[in-house]
Order: structure tokens, then C-alpha cells, then sequence
């Protein structure tokens, strides 16, 4: 069988490498389509992926509607020479589109409640749309549910080790503590009125961790120099080691709280509304609600202020990040091996896995 996956995020890259090389194990052809967001093209490379860039994501709404024409047409032509007999993504409007164009399958796996403009342009055509179990909405007859989150599909122990040497790249030895700070660019569509840390407070909030230790940031936007010197220089498929060997993780970045919590970090999540929502996406998220409230791996604040009196609470704590690791060791024996239940999902489609 040929199987299409399209990628328009690192997080989408990590997600499905391992159901790719189960289904190229079994005998399947897979191909990679990817926006060039972030590292996404990078990892695919690093990873000896088959994959073919599409170009770059806009900014702005308006290009945003324009870019939906432009790579709607490159990967239709992409999909005709391919040939896929199904296409698969997480829920990518323009794969929606081009498997509807071509009459196969598209399977989305999805795991966003509030991404309202994405759902208008994908879910009409496609076929089937997996979620985690603790997804708060029913999506109708499409909709499938896995006992599972996504990120297991990659930082799941059967998948992925830790790489202690990360800490000697950085100068830090195994006892050594430390902070991941994250800042993200609030560009992406389900952004709107949204913020996070203002760059004032990022300042306080790294002057106070640096109490606990060094700090490394992560940032998809521009710095201040007192910041920038801490920006984290490291090769993007070494990232996971350093967040699972830190003492905190603190950020914006809804996909690397929720991949701190899984790999047994304390995680702390700033996301606040500016206009437009009753709460914060997170909050509206069945799987930080799970991770927040059936297994006490994740905190989410709108206001700064609050993320940060939490994150010296778990850095005063000796025990916190032993507490991490047994309440993630519950989440891995109450789950199921996500990279395979997806791979099987696709492979049996319109089976069940």
C-alpha cells in the first residue's frame, strides 16, 4: 500500500515517524509532504525520511488563504505521481483536500478541540478523524477514539531513550539543574487572541529560575539580548534528552508542555486570552485536562505571574521530580502502545485497529 503523510509541524514529524517505519517494515511505501515550519524539513532529513518540501508557511491571515491555493495545487501534483492509496495527517486541510480530489481515504488524527477554522476547511473531507479517548467533543460517525495521547507515539520508552550525552554538549553533568524555557510566535491560525509571557516578564521569570540552576530557551520569535544569550543551541532531534533530563519545563508551547509531562518533567503552560474566548485553548483541552487532572503531570496558568509562583513550588521541592516520573510510569501502564495502534489503524483502514 502507498500511504501520504503530511507534516506542517516538527510535533507532526515526531508523531509519525515510528507508524512510518512499522508500515515500511510491513511492506508498505510511505512519502513525507512538509511545510517548512521550524526544524520540520530538518528532522525529516536528520531522520532519512523519504519527504518532499512543500515551502514555507505565512504569517498573515491573508496569506494564510493564500498559501491554502498554492499548496493545495503543489501537493495534488505531488499525490498524482505518488499515487497514495490512502493519505494521512493531523488534519491537514490541504491533505483533506487533495485525498478528496483523488478519492481515497484521508485520516486525520487529531487531538485540538479549538481550531474552529481548520475543522471548516478539513473535516468535510475527510474520512475518518482519530482522537485521544479524552477528547471533550464528538466529532459524529468519523470520529474513532484511541486510549492514548500522541506524544506516547514518540516519547514512550519503547521508542525513546534519553541520550545523556546532550548534558556533557552543554557543559552540564548529571546532577547538574536546570530549566527549559519555551516562547512560541502566537502566528498559527488557533493563535488569535491569544498571548503568553510578556518579554518584560520573561526577563524575571529567568532571573528567578537562574536561582535553581542554568536555563535554556527555546523561541520561535525574536529575543532581548539578556535573553538571547540563553537561547538554547542544540540540534532539534537532541531536544526531547535535554527536556527529559530538566528539573522544570516553562513556556508557551502547548506541544512541549504536554511532551514534558510525558516524558516525566514537571510542566508548566502560560496561555492567556486576550479576546474572543470564554478560556485558553489548554484549558478547552481534553488532553491537558487528563494530564492535568488524572495524572497531576501538567499545570496550566493564563496569568504569568501564577506560572511562575508555581514553578519555584516545584523547584523548592527535593522530591518533585521523582513524584514526575511515578505519576508518568501510571500514564504508560494505562495506555496503549500508540505507534502501534495507529499504524494498524491505517493499515486495516476502514477496519478498526
Amino acid at each position: 500500500m502507498r500511504i501520504l503523510f503530511d507534516a506542517g509541524h516538527p510535533t507532526h514529524v515526531h508523531v509519525f515517524k515510528n507508524v512510518i517505519r512499522m508500515l515500511e517494515e510491513r511492506g508498505h511505501r510511505c512519502l513525507v509532504t512538509a511545510r517548512e515550519k521550524e526544524c520540520t524539513v530538518e528532522l525529516l532529513r536528520a531522520l532519512d525520511m523519504r519527504h518532499i518540501p512543500l515551502g514555507n508557511h505565512s504569517k498573515s491571515m491573508k496569506g494564510k488563504l493564500l498559501k491554502l491555493f498554492y499548496f493545495d495545487l503543489k501537493l495534488l501534483r505531488i499525490a498524482r505521481d505518488f499515487s497514495p492509496q490512502v493519505v494521512v495527517s493531523k488534519g491537514s486541510p490541504y491533505a483533506a483536500h487533495v485525498s478528496w480530489l483523488l478519492r481515497v481515504p484521508h485520516i486525520a488524527f487529531k487531538d485540538t478541540e479549538d481550531a474552529r477554522i481548520n475543522d471548516l476547511l478539513a473535516l468535510p473531507f475527510t474520512s475518518a478523524v482519530v482522537t485521544p479517548a479524552c477528547f471533550l467533543k464528538s466529532l459524529g460517525e468519523k470520529h474513532c477514539r484511541m486510549n492514548g495521547i500522541f506524544q506516547l507515539a514518540y516519547l514512550h520508552p519503547k521508542y525513546f531513550t534519553p541520550s545523556v550525552k546532550v548534558l556533557k554538549e552543554l557543559g552540564l553533568g548529571e546532577e547538574d539543574r536546570f530549566s527549559v524555557l519555551r516562547f512560541i510566535s502566537w502566528g498559527a491560525a488557533h493563535d488569535a487572541g491569544l498571548a503568553g509571557i510578556t518579554p518584560e516578564f520573561a526577563e524575571r521569570i529567568l532571573e528567578t529560575l537562574r536561582g535553581y540552576g542554568e536555563v535554556f530557551i527555546s523561541s520561535e520569535r525574536r529575543l532581548p539580548p539578556a535573553l538571547e544569550k540563553h537561547r538554547l543551541s542544540l540540534h532539534p532531534s537532541r531536544f526531547h534528552s535535554l527536556l527529559y533530563y530538566a528539573d522544570l519545563y516553562l513556556g508557551e508551547g502547548g506541544s512541549t508542555a504536554l511532551e514534558a509531562a510525558v516524558l516525566g518533567t514537571p510542566s508548566v503552560h502560560v496561555e492567556k486570552v486576550l479576546s474572543g474566548a470564554v478560556a485558553a485553548p489548554s484549558v478547552n483541552s481534553g488532553v491537558f485536562r487528563e494530564l492535568r487532572d488524572k495524572y497531576r503531570l501538567v499545570y496550566m496558568y493564563e496569568e504569568q505571574e501564577e506560572a511562575l509562583r508555581k514553578a519555584v513550588e516545584i523547584l523548592e521541592n527535593p522530591d518533585s521530580k521523582a513524584e514526575w516520573r511515578e505519576r508518568r510510569e501510571r500514564l504508560l501502564a494505562e495506555t496503549v502502545d500508540v505507534a502501534e495502534w495507529m499504524a494498524t489503524f491505517i493499515e486495516n483502514y476502514p477496519g478498526e485497529a
